[in-house]
């Protein structure tokens, strides 16, 4: 694994720059050479075709394939899921994942007006919801991410009879969580009150309940298990499962809370959980898609950790963090460690690798074996991911 911290856009280098860093800090955990990758995929959303070409020239020219995979926000762990795919295939055996990202200032903005908006689906039926809920419509300038999940948090505060304390308690927990963490951007206190009176993005939300534009890059080494026994490699971490959804009719029928991916990560996770016999209540920490609040108490139910309607009673409880029952974005998450779009599903996979290992510091879980990753792109891209500790040391040894 290799990341670095993330930053605000003033404070950005070049993603050429990030990336190629993290590419090397992987290969360098890993213990191996960048000879040895025979398949490299890229995920970023704000970079022109073959950049990732561009974040791996440094590195050498040794005439491997290089994909690039553009998915929103889910980009980097389509990367991880598109490297997984090649080595589970027999297509390769050792395989580089890079996600990176270098945004602007303000909120995300649509790059061409002069052809379809890939979005524009997801906000006709976005509108009409709101119409037919009789919800206002969005003040001026309100970014269209906002909209969404500003709306979907409305329908879920609506459904279920819940207050906009349960989201203001998500990103006070999210900035408690950060102050362990050297690669997060936001890492002072928020009281609940702060929260709650910061100044109204859309709906419930606040602005401390949005994620910041960030940049930054992680990267991952995945190899098959013959490829690491016969390098001595460290083989304490594999995936045990992933799957990769997108869209369905009910997307687009089901409201607000469907079109931010609530089903898609139903059944994301549905198929991990059947593929991995791995019931959710059993894995102690994860690290989830919170780029607002909302999303984040919305995913609680739709990864299976609670029952529906059951956010509030389980953040009040404080079983998301540590001494609960779970714990949920030990990093900070989105919200406090940043969001560069291309890298937040690698650095999530990094996170619970070093997890895993016992490597996390102020921050670990005591006792993970187990780890699960949830990763949200709107368009729709969702991918779910389970982890897993299988204690063998480097050489193989137990």
């Amino acid at each position: 694994m290799g990341q670095i911290p993330f930053v605000s856009p003033r404070r950005s280098r070049g993603y050429d720059v990030m990336g190629a860093e993290t590419a090397r800090a992987a290969l360098a955990d890993a213990g191996v050479a960048f000879g040895d990758v025979e398949q490299a995929y890229a995920g970023y959303v704000y970079a022109d075709s073959a950049a990732g070409q561009t974040v791996l020239h440094p590195l050498g020219s040794t005439g491997i394939p290089v994909i690039n995979a553009n998915n929103y926000c889910a980009s980097g762990s389509s990367a991880l899921w598109l490297a997984r795919q090649a080595i589970e295939s027999g297509q390769a055996e050792c395989v580089l994942a890079v996600g990176f990202e270098q945004m602007s200032a303000g909120a995300i903005s649509a790059m061409y007006t002069d052809r379809p908006d890939t979005l524009g689906r997801f906000t006709d039926a976005l509108e009409a919801n709101a119409a037919a809920a009789g919800r206002p419509a969005p003040g001026d300038g309100v970014p269209l991410a906002a909209r969404f999940f500003g709306d979907a948090a409305a329908e879920y505060l609506e459904r279920y009879d819940a207050g906009p304390e349960l989201f203001a308690a998500v990103s006070v927990k999210a900035r408690a969580h950060a102050a362990a963490n050297e690669r997060a951007i936001f890492r002072e206190p928020v009281s609940l009150d702060e929260v709650l009176a910061s100044p109204p993005v859309h709906g419930p939300l606040t602005r401390l309940m949005c994620c910041p534009p960030s940049c930054g890059a992680a990267a991952a080494v995945l190899c098959s298990e013959d490829f690491a026994r016969r390098r001595g490699l460290d083989a304490r971490v594999r995936i045990r499962a992933q799957a990769m959804t997108g869209d369905t009719l009910a997307t687009f029928e089901g409201g607000a809370m469907e079109l931010v991916g609530t089903g898609a990560t139903r059944a994301a996770a549905a198929t991990v959980y059947e593929r991995s016999g791995v019931d959710p209540l059993d894995i102690p920490v994860i690290e989830l898609h919170d780029c607002f609040a909302s999303n984040e108490a919305l995913t609680y139910e739709a990864l299976g950790l609670v029952e529906e309607g059951g956010s509030a009673r389980f953040v009040a409880e404080g079983q998301n963090s540590y001494g609960g029952r779970v714990v949920t974005n030990p990093t900070g998450g989105l919200l406090s460690k940043g969001h560069p779009l291309g890298a937040t599903g690698l650095a999530q996979c990094a996170e619970l690798v070093w997890q895993l290992r016992g490597r996390a510091g102020a921050r670990q879980v005591d006792g993970a074996t187990l780890a699960l990753q949830h990763n949200l792109g709107l368009g729709s891209a969702c991918v779910v991911t389970l982890y897993e500790a299988s204690g063998a040391a480097p050489g193989g040894r137990v």
